[in-house]
């Protein structure tokens, strides 16, 4: 198998610079309004800055001249900073600056005194990601996992990716223990309400395919709200015949050591048909599945202390 730390980067990261004034006085977010009303949509990219199928998939959108037929829709290249200093022989080291992009989304560190790169361009996108009826937040990982929507523990965030009837797996989780994501931030996580966010893991960072799994997911969101032309959409759109599946998390790992191992190169989505069995070591600390068909959810391939190794989920749909 090959090491995805080690991964080719099949991917060519787009020039975003002729979108950096935009339109709305904040760089590198574009808005666009329909005479007809309906909902703010946010197509969100580049959390992170090596993962560069976000942006391929919004300057895709930019250059098919995509405009909505109803609502609002914003698109929004996040953290630029660090995709400015992408390098393909070294792709992993512009993730962030100073800290991870989608791990600082409570008030408090918000509102608080603490200044990093990724708190400041937070800061400046809050008010687009507070006036969202809906997100769509584009991400990938570092494994071949198959392509899996992240809908955060509300019935609206399950509904909106079963929805999109693609991808095939949908994960219903409550984020990481190192700090909020995006899609947990304030009203979207809310159990009462209607803005909704949803994240879609596209694939591995940089194979050609991931790019292709995030421009379909746009235009299967704007398509399905009913903000987009189907002439304009369709012929880019792939016939997906796997039925969607939920997995429901109930545990997630988090790394006691630096001494965490894995038992097997898991990628994702691995279901472990017996309960006890022994899937990874933190230190002599032997991680054991609780139940029988657990499903292994986005292993890391980097494990560090403190943070997640793994999830774990039950099929419930």
């Amino acid at each position: 198998m090959t090491d995805p730390l080690f991964a080719p980067v099949e991917l060519t990261p787009p020039d975003i610079a002729p979108y950096r004034r935009g339109n709305t006085g904040i760089d590198h977010v574009t808005s666009l309004t329909a005479d007809e009303p309906g909902p703010h949509v946010v197509l969100n990219a580049l959390v992170h800055g090596n993962e560069i199928s976000g942006a391929i998939a919004l300057d895709a959108l930019f250059r098919m001249g995509v405009r909505p037929r109803r609502g609002r829709l914003s698109l929004v290249f996040a953290n630029t900073a660090a995709y400015r200093l992408f390098d393909r022989q070294n792709p992993y080291a512009s993730r962030f600056i100073d800290e991870d992009f989608n791990r600082i989304w409570s008030p408090e560190l918000l509102d608080g005194r603490r200044d990093s790169v990724e708190l400041r361009r937070a800061r400046q996108l809050r008010p687009v990601y507070e006036s969202a009826d809906l997100l769509l937040d584009l991400h990938s990982m570092t494994a071949d996992t198959a392509p899996l929507t992240l809908c955060g523990q509300t019935g609206r965030g399950r509904d909106l990716a079963l929805g999109l009837r693609y991808p095939a797996w949908i994960v219903a989780d409550g984020g990481h223990a190192g700090g909020r994501r995006l899609i947990d931030y304030g009203a979207f996580a809310e159990m009462e309400g209607c803005r909704t966010a949803i994240l879609v893991e596209c694939g591995q960072h940089w194979r050609t395919e991931t790019a292709v799994v995030a421009l379909e997911s746009c235009l299967r969101l704007l398509l399905g709200l009913e903000m987009l032309d189907p002439d304009l959409a369709g012929p880019r759109l792939k016939t997906r015949a796997d039925p969607q599946r939920i997995v429901a998390v109930t545990d997630a790992v988090t790394a006691d050591s630096e001494h965490f191992r894995f038992t097997a190169p898991f990628v994702g989505m691995e279901v472990i048909g017996r309960a006890g069995t022994t899937i990874g070591w933190d230190g002599d600390r032997s991680i054991r599945t609780p139940y029988d068909d657990c499903v292994l959810i986005m292993p890391a391939r980097r494990v560090k202390a403190g943070q997640t190794a793994v999830r774990l989920g039950r099929i419930v749909g």
